[in-house]
C-alpha cells in the first residue's frame, strides 16, 4: 500500500481539521495539505516523474515539507530528503548517488546547490513560482499503487565512517514502523500536535506518518531548528504536544526549562534516540518533567523500529531492576526479533556481550545500489546492526558501543560509554567522550574528552570507586564543546583525529 492514502483517508475524514502550522500560524487544514499535495504530484507527473524516479528534498524544515513529500508518494516517485544543514557538496553527492531528476530546496540553499556541476532540476520552494505548483491546473485523483517492497525513502547515513550510503526504506518498512509506534511507544490521537524540533529529514520527518494517519497537528518552528525558548512555548500553545528529539536536545531543553523556571506545559511525549542517553541525564529530565519519555533504539537500516524503552520503565524507580532497565534501550518492538551474536555468528544466551542482529519487516532491503555493503548487513535474513550489547532474561537489550568503538586494552575490552556514564556522575561535567588511543605496550589506553570544570584527581577517584582501574582514562583533554554532526551524534572520528 502507498504511504499516501493515510493522507487522502484523513482528509475525506476530516478535511476541515487543522493540519499544517508555522509556528502559531495555521497554514492548511487536511483537507488544503491533501489537495496540495495531489497538485504537485500532478505536475511533477506532467514533469516526467514516474514511479520510482528519485526526488529529493533539500530544506529546512518549514510546512511545505510534507506538501512536496506525500506529492512525492502520491505520483509513486521515492523521496530523498537531504539534512538542510549539509554543506552543498555533500546534498550534491547524495543527489547524484540516488540519481535524482528533481530536487525541492529553498532559496538560500539553492545557491550552494547551483555552484555545483550537473545538477538536477531545481523547484525553489519558496520562490513565488511554488504557489502556482501547489495551486496546479489539474490534481492527481489516484494515488499511485505502491507494493510493500516499493521504495519510499532513500535515507542517507550520516556518513561519520566514510562516504554516506543510501538506505532503501519501503512502504511496507513504513507502514510497519508506524504501527509499531502504536503499538510499542505512543499512541497518537487527532488532538495532538507533533513539533518539528529536529531535521525532517531524519527521525522527525518519519514520524510524520503515524501523525498524519492519526489526523494530528503537524507544527513548524519559525527558526526551522531547535531553541529551547521557542519549543516550550510551542508546546504551551498547542498542548499534547509530541517531540523526536536526540539525547542532547533533551539535556539542552531540561537545562533550559530549569534556568526559565518552566515545568513543559503542553508537553505530552517525548521520543529520544539517536545517541548515547546517560542514566544521570534523563534522571533528571523525568525529575524535572515528569513521566513523558519514551525512548526507541533503530538504525536508518531499521528506521525507529528495533526496540522502545516504555514511558511506565523510563519514570520507574521503584522496581529492584529500574537502573539497569533505565539503562538499556528497552524491548523488541512487535515487528522485528533481537537476537546477541557471538565471534562466529552463534546465538549467545541472555547477560552474554556481542553483536547485536535484527530481522522483521522493519529491516531494509538493503543499501542503494551498494550489494557489497548490503551483503556485509544483511546475513541470512538478519541485520548486523554493528552494535554490541547483550539481552537480559526479561527482553530487555542493553547498547554496550559500536563495534568500532570498543577500546582494546591489555587484551581486556573497555566500552568507552560505561565509563562515560561513570565520568558524568560528576555536576561539573558537561559533556564526556571516551576513545582509544594506540599505545605501544597496551595496544589502546582509554582517553577521555570532557566539557566542564572537574579536577582529574576527582574524576580518577570517581572512576576508581566505581569500575576495573584499567578501565580509568589515563588522559583528560578539555574541550568547550564536544564535535557533533547534524543529528547532534558526537564525532567520535573527529576526536581520534584530535588524538
Amino acid at each position: 500500500m502507498n504511504l499516501a492514502h493515510w493522507l487522502i483517508a484523513a482528509a475525506a475524514h476530516r478535511p476541515q481539521a487543522p493540519a499544517l502550522y508555522h509556528g502559531q500560524t495555521l497554514v492548511a487544514d487536511y483537507g488544503a495539505f491533501a489537495d496540495g499535495a495531489r497538485r504537485l504530484a500532478a505536475w511533477l507527473q506532467d514533469q516526467g516523474i514516474a514511479p520510482g524516479d528519485r526526488v529529493g528534498i533539500y530544506s529546512k524544515n518549514v510546512p511545505d515539507y510534507l506538501v512536496v513529500l506525500y506529492g512525492i508518494w502520491i505520483t509513486g516517485a521515492v523521496a530523498v530528503p537531504i539534512n538542510a544543514k549539509l554543506h552543498g557538496r555533500e546534498a550534491a553527492f547524495i543527489l547524484h548517488n540516488a540519481d535524482c531528476a528533481m530536487v525541492f530546496t529553498q532559496a538560500a540553499l539553492a545557491e550552494a546547490l547551483d555552484q555545483m556541476p550537473q545538477m538536477p532540476e531545481l523547484v525553489v520552494m519558496d520562490a513565488a513560482g511554488f504557489a502556482d505548483i501547489r495551486a496546479y491546473r489539474r490534481s492527481c485523483h489516484c494515488v499511485t499503487p505502491r507494493e510493500g517492497d516499493d521504495l519510499a525513502w532513500l535515507f542517507y547515513t550520516s556518513g561519520t565512517t566514510g562516504q554516506p550510503k543510501g538506505v532503501m526504506i519501503t512502504h511496507g518498512m513504513m507502514i510497519s514502523m508506524a504501527l509499531c509506534y502504536q503499538s510499542d511507544v505512543d499512541q497518537v490521537s487527532a488532538d495532538d500536535a507533533t513539533i518539528y524540533a529536529a531535521p525532517m529529514s531524519h527521525g522527525a520527518g518519519l514520524y510524520a506518518v503515524m501523525h498524519v494517519r492519526a489526523g494530528a497537528r503537524h507544527v513548524c518552528p519559525p527558526s526551522g531548528g531547535f531553541e529551547v525558548d521557542e519549543i516550550l512555548g510551542l508546546a504551551a500553545h498547542f498542548g499534547s504536544a509530541h517531540i523526536f528529539a536526540a539525547p542532547t536536545m533533551v539535556k539542552r531543553l531540561t537545562d533550559g526549562a530549569r534556568a526559565a523556571g518552566a515545568k513543559g506545559a503542553g508537553l505530552r511525549t517525548i521520543v529520544y534516540a539517536g545517541g548515547p542517553m546517560y542514566n544521570a541525564d534523563i534522571i533528571d529530565a523525568v525529575a524535572w518533567f515528569g513521566p513523558i519519555f519514551v525512548q526507541i533504539y533503530g538504525q536508518g537500516e531499521c528506521p525507529m523500529g528495533i526496540t522502545a524503552l516504555s514511558r511506565h520503565d523510563v519514570s520507574d524507580r521503584s522496581h529492584p531492576d529500574w537502573r539497569s532497565r533505565l539503562g538499556s534501550v528497552g524491548r523488541a518492538q512487535a515487528a522485528v526479533q533481537l537476537q546477541i551474536a557471538g565471534p562466529e555468528g552463534q546465538p549467545l544466551p541472555p547477560g552474554q556481550e556481542g553483536e547485536i542482529m535484527v530481522r522483521g519487516t522493519t529491516v531494509m532491503r538493503g543499501y542503494w545500489r551498494h550489494p557489497s555493503a548490503t551483503a556485509n548487513a544483511l546475513q541470512d535474513g538478519w541485520l548486523m546492526t554493528g552494535d554490541i550489547g547483550s539481552l537480559d532474561a526479561a527482553g530487555y537489550l542493553t547498547l554496550k558501543d559500536r563495534s568500532k568503538d570498543v577500546i582494546i586494552t591489555g587484551g581486556s575490552n573497555v566500552y568507552p560509554r560505561e565509563v562515560e556514564e561513570i565520568l558524568l556522575m560528576h555536576a561539573a561535567l558537561r559533556e564526556v567522550s571516551v576513545v582509544g588511543r594506540a599505545h605501544p605496550d597496551w595496544g589502546e589506553e582509554v582517553v577521555a574528552f570532557v566539557v566542564g570544570d572537574a579536577p582529574e584527581a576527582e574524576l580518577d577517584r570517581l572512576c576508581l570507586d566505581n569500575i576495573a582501574r584499567f578501565k580509568r582514562p589515563k588522559s583528560y583533554i578539555r574541550l568547550r564543546e564536544l564535535p557533533k554532526n547534524n543529528y547532534g551524534k558526537v564525532l567520535k572520528t573527529e576526536l581520534r583525529k584530535l588524538l
